[in-house]
C-alpha cells in the first residue's frame, strides 16, 4: 500500500480520482510528468547566497521568473531497513540550467507523518501532515524541521525554519494538475514559492 494511502487512510479514497491514481504508489509504480510554473518568487535578495548554496544539494536555486518548463518525476523505492519510500525528483529549467528540488519521503508508522527528506544529500528534515479539501485536492503542510548533518539531526527552532504548504488539485476543464507551493519563515515572511500546472506524461 502507498505511505500517502496509509497516513492519509479513508480520508485517500476522498481526492478527486486523478490524484488517488497519482498518490498510489503500490506495486513500485512511478509517475512522471512534464508542464510550466506560471511563476517562481523568491524572499529577500539577501538571502540569495543561501539560495546559491542550496543549489549544490538539488534543494534549493537562485532563479526566479515566470513561465518556467518544469517536469516531475516520483520513483517508489525500498529502502535499505526494508521501508517504502518516494523519490522526488523536480527540474526547473532556466534556460540551459537545470535547478532542483529533490526530497525522499518515508512513512513513520508509530506517529502516521509522512518523514520527508530534502535535497541530495539531505539537508534538512520535515515531518509533513497532509489534508484533503471537500473538493478532492490535497494539502501538505510542513511542521517539525531538522537540520541534517550527515548522521547527526539537530532541531531547528521555529524562527529559523522554512515551512512550507503545498496543495494540488486536478483541473477537470483542462485535465492538468494544478500545483501551488509557498515557504514562509515566522520571522523573514515569504521565502520562496511557485504555481503551475503539469500533465502525466504518455
Amino acid at each position: 500500500m502507498s505511505i500517502y494511502k496509509k497516513v492519509l487512510g479513508n480520508d485517500f479514497n476522498k481526492l478527486h480520482p486523478m490524484l488517488q491514481q497519482r498518490y498510489d504508489f503500490a506495486g513500485g509504480r512511478s509517475f512522471e510528468a512534464t508542464g510550466t510554473m506560471i511563476e517562481i518568487k523568491g524572499g529577500p535578495k539577501w538571502l540569495y547566497p543561501l539560495f546559491r548554496l542550496g543549489v549544490n544539494w538539488k534543494l534549493l536555486f537562485p532563479e526566479r521568473g515566470k513561465n518556467i518548463p518544469f517536469s516531475i518525476k516520483n520513483r517508489a523505492l525500498i529502502g535499505a531497513n526494508g521501508d517504502s519510500q518516494i523519490h522526488w525528483e523536480r527540474i526547473f529549467y532556466f534556460g540551459m540550467k537545470k535547478r532542483y528540488f529533490n526530497a525522499l519521503m518515508s512513512l513513520d508508522e508509530t506517529r502516521l507523518v509522512i518523514k520527508d527528506y530534502l535535497g541530495e544529500p539531505p539537508l534538512v528534515y520535515s515531518d509533513l501532515a497532509f489534508d484533503v479539501s471537500d473538493e478532492g485536492a490535497i494539502t501538505i503542510h510542513s511542521l517539525n524541521q531538522r537540520l541534517v548533518l550527515g548522521k547527526i539531526e539537530v532541531p531547528l527552532p521555529k524562527l529559523f525554519q522554512g515551512l512550507a504548504t503545498v496543495t494540488e488539485c486536478f483541473d477537470e476543464m483542462n485535465n492538468v494538475f494544478r500545483i501551488a507551493v509557498i515557504v514562509r519563515n515566522p520571522l523573514i515572511g515569504h521565502l520562496f514559492s511557485y504555481e503551475g500546472a503539469f500533465v502525466q506524461n504518455a
